[in-house]
């Protein structure tokens, strides 16, 4: 395990406009925290979940995610999938592929949500969703469709995409730079790929954040945990410089802070904040369960115990923490060379 005060785990000093905080923030023991083509031609063996530790999680390449897909999870991608739109203010990307896309791939698309609210809102493009688990809704716009496939397998598509999509799929992949080189090789010339994603460690601008404070302590297990597990957590920063070494030119990258709770004064802030404590709320226990159960030999007992000591400091309006949101999009140029993505995790 990283010790604290490496350089590669030190709480970062933000170079952006720092968040300030509300010296009055507001009661944060609310119950509002509180998170209360068809499939049906799959092979049964897509239905054979695996259960672990209370949780239910994918049969297809099973292991190799490790979040759960039990309908708690399925309910927190959707109230995340909200809290990404409000960050991005409503829009579904970034890319200028926001409009105008014909054919679109949605990578890890889990509740399927951010794919059916694409087909929606584009009803001239085609949206295939790609999925371990099965869990999208049945009924879906007609040019919707889900597919259940192991992503880092070949990609079978023969027909090229104009843009490609990826959200929240850090911990996913042993190889960001193969994903990447994927996208770019099944991209039309001139065709976008996009990824969402978070951050780590943690930011904070105002030394509010200590080492010592459990959830800096837990955040450094589940990152040797993923580690050991050959999945790393700490890949968001990385799509940028593999999707140039793919090709991709005019690389955009842009950085969003989620702020753990209602703390900064900013009312925009502050109603991110909200939103960001239901979700991280919600994925704590399911984040934390397989890398330290499964990579560092935890009890769930002694997980449950560490998740509730963080959940008291992502309620403490006095620690000004903040989750980075990295949002990189690039474009396949019209006439691209032939090049590989080899970055490694650092």
């Amino acid at each position: 395990m990283a010790e604290a005060g490496e350089r590669e785990t030190a709480i970062p000093a933000d170079t952006e406009q720092p968040l300030d905080a509300d010296n009055e923030p507001e009661d944060t023991d609310s119950a509002i925290y509180s998170l209360s083509d068809s499939l049906t031609s799959l092979r049964p063996s897509i239905y054979q979940y695996q259960h672990e530790n209370g949780r239910r999680y994918h049969a297809m390449s099973a292991g190799k995610y490790f979040l759960p897909n039990d309908d708690p999870e399925v309910e927190r991608l959707d109230l995340q999938h909200h809290l990404l739109r409000l960050t991005i203010d409503g829009r579904l990307c970034l890319c200028p592929k926001n409009e105008n896309a014909t054919r679109v791939l949605d990578l890890g698309t889990g509740s399927g949500i951010w794919a059916i609210e694409y087909a929606d809102a584009h009803p001239d493009a085609m949206v295939i969703g790609v999925d371990l688990s099965p869990v999208q809704p049945e009924f879906v716009p007609v040019n919707c469709q889900f597919e259940i496939d192991d992503l880092e397998k070949d990609w079978m598509w023969s027909k090229p995409f104009d843009f490609i999509f990826s959200r929240m799929m850090d911990g996913s992949f042993v190889d960001h730079g193969a994903i990447v080189q994927k996208a770019y090789d099944h991209l039309e010339p001139g065709g976008y790929f996009e990824a969402q994603d978070m951050g780590l460690p943690l930011g904070c601008d105002d030394g509010s954040l200590t080492e010592d404070s459990d959830i800096w302590k837990w955040m450094l297990l589940v990152m040797e945990g993923m580690d050991k597990l050959g999945r790393p957590v700490r890949g968001a920063h990385l799509w940028k410089r593999c999707m140039e070494a793919a090709g991709f030119e005019d690389v955009v990258e842009t950085v969003y802070k989620w702020p753990t709770n209602r703390w900064p004064r900013s009312p925009k802030f502050k109603e991110l904040g909200m939103w960001s404590l239901a979700n991280m709320d919600a994925a704590l226990e399911a984040a934390t369960l397989a890398p330290l159960t499964r990579a560092l030999d935890f009890s769930m007992e002694e997980v449950l115990v560490m998740v509730g000591n963080v959940r008291k400091v992502l309620r403490d309006p006095s620690v000004h923490a903040y989750w980075p949101i990295h949002v990189i999009y690039g474009r396949k140029p019209l006439a691209p060379g032939k090049t590989t993505a080899n970055v490694e995790v650092s």
